[in-house]
């Protein structure tokens, strides 16, 4: 009986139209401000040494399973960050991005984004556990920042929001297993 209530427990937790990764409820669609529906391509675990940092959530209007495609669409895309560690420090954050763009994006790319990195970088605060980010993209205006439901500020380009990406899935993601897992979408 008591596994029975348990089980019932859980299935109430957590919505119908979601997963867990790590505790965190991971909707399958959200919807867009303007209403587009986006679908989840993948989510997975941002792991550093022994340590759980965030579970990442890739959205996009068209499920893609490759870089290239995910690159390629033209319309909206979400990544959220649900923090699991303690505490990420604005520099810490920042540290991270630099070395993301810089592995993964070529010299020349790099010098010509480098005042939009500086934009993006500078809207970033310390995060703790239970704190998201959120990283909408959006073809007319660029990359909208939220950090805990507020937004900080937008970064204009599908440039940026191309180089942005490529930080989990380029030739150098901050981590193979989360890059393979955000490209879990299967036709």
């Amino acid at each position: 009986m008591r596994i029975l209530l348990l089980f019932c427990l859980l299935v109430i937790s957590v919505p119908a139209d979601a997963r867990e990764v790590a505790g965190v409820a991971v909707q399958e669609t959200i919807n867009a401000d303007d209403g587009t529906v986006l679908h989840l391509n993948g989510a997975g675990i941002r792991t550093k040494l022994f340590f759980d940092i965030y579970v990442a959530q890739l959205y996009l209007e068209k499920p893609a399973a490759s870089v290239a495609e995910v690159i390629a669409a033209e319309g909206k895309k979400r990544m959220v960050m649900h923090f699991l560690y303690k505490e990420v420090t604005k520099d810490k954050l920042v540290e991270a991005w630099n070395d993301g763009f810089k592995g993964n994006t070529g010299s020349e790319d790099l010098a010509k984004l480098q005042g939009r990195i500086d934009q993006f970088n500078g809207l970033f605060e310390d995060v703790k556990k239970g704190d998201v980010i959120v990283l909408d993209y959006t073809p007319a205006t660029g990359t909208a920042i939220t950090i805990k439901g507020e937004q900080k500020g937008v970064v204009p380009g599908k440039d940026f929001n191309d180089a942005m990406l490529k930080i989990w899935l380029g030739e150098a993601p901050v981590t193979e297993s989360l890059k393979k897992d955000l490209l879990s979408y299967k036709k």
